[in-house]
């Protein structure tokens, strides 16, 4: 696949170089930069950890780059670390404000793969060493001057410049500030709802008030209806049923 643009130094260092001819380079170790246009011309690797040699490639002989390994093409031109020592990099220079007190370290840069046009550098406040320590994104444009381990800017502070990445510090205090926002909006909303539960009247008020008013009209019919089953003039004061006088037997009945 081809490179990403833009790349950052420190993810085209961490790939192992594998060239055309299918030989294994070693990592990337340290960059080939031209300080004073702001251009990254190529950078090293170590083919081996016993021999002081080292390989460096130009920029335009990469062709590719996977997970692990970046392919070039072309044969490197070897050299020992006690030259590449001696050649100008303001990668791991001391960043300092306009009193030129330290504000940091450069740590990294970010580049256009095909022209190597250096697009920001990375500073750390720290040692860039440690893991998930933060990164300021500093353009070329705010260096004021620039000498062999110190960079000079017109900054007061490092939060003048636009953050790249948290640390792993920052980052956990920024979750943990949103959760208790959340946490917060949560109890505020259900804190409303209660109110509105406790100024309303209860739902059941309106239909239990609808059952009594049943319940006594059945009972009030039940009632008439029991009055006047019991007042029929068919029954006699003593609980039994009244002759009907209208079909008494004549006193005169033969059979009696």
């Amino acid at each position: 696949m081809p490179l990403p643009d833009p790349f950052l130094l420190s993810d085209l260092l961490r790939h192992r170089v594998r060239c055309d001819q299918g030989l294994d380079h070693g990592p990337g170790v340290m960059a080939w930069m031209h300080p004073p246009v702001h251009r990254l011309l190529g950078w090293v690797s170590r083919p081996s950890a016993l021999r002081n040699s080292r390989d460096v490639w130009r920029l335009d002989q990469c062709r590719g780059v996977d997970d692990q390994q970046v392919f070039v093409k072309g044969r490197p031109a070897e050299t020992d670390q006690l030259t590449l020592d001696r050649l100008p990099t303001l990668l791991d220079a001391d960043l300092l404000d306009r009193d030129g007190q330290r504000l940091g370290q450069v740590a990294d840069l970010a580049f256009v793969p095909t022209s190597g046009q250096i697009l920001y550098y990375l500073v750390s406040r720290s040692d860039p060493r440690l893991p998930g320590s933060s990164r300021w994104r500093l353009s070329p444009d705010r260096i004021v001057d620039q000498q062999p381990g110190r960079v000079s800017t017109a900054l007061r502070d490092l939060d003048d410049l636009p953050q790249a990445r948290a640390s792993v510090r920052q980052d956990l205090v920024r979750r943990s500030r949103h959760w208790r926002e959340q946490l917060q909006l949560f109890g505020d909303r259900a804190g409303e709802r209660l109110e509105g539960w406790l100024e309303e009247p209860p739902w059941e008020e309106p239909y239990r008030r609808e059952e009594l008013d049943d319940h006594w009209s059945d009972a009030r019919s039940s009632s008439v209806d029991q009055r006047e089953a019991w007042d029929d003039e068919n029954w006699s004061d003593h609980g039994e049923p009244r002759r009907d006088r209208s079909r008494a037997e004549p006193e005169d009945d033969p059979w009696i």
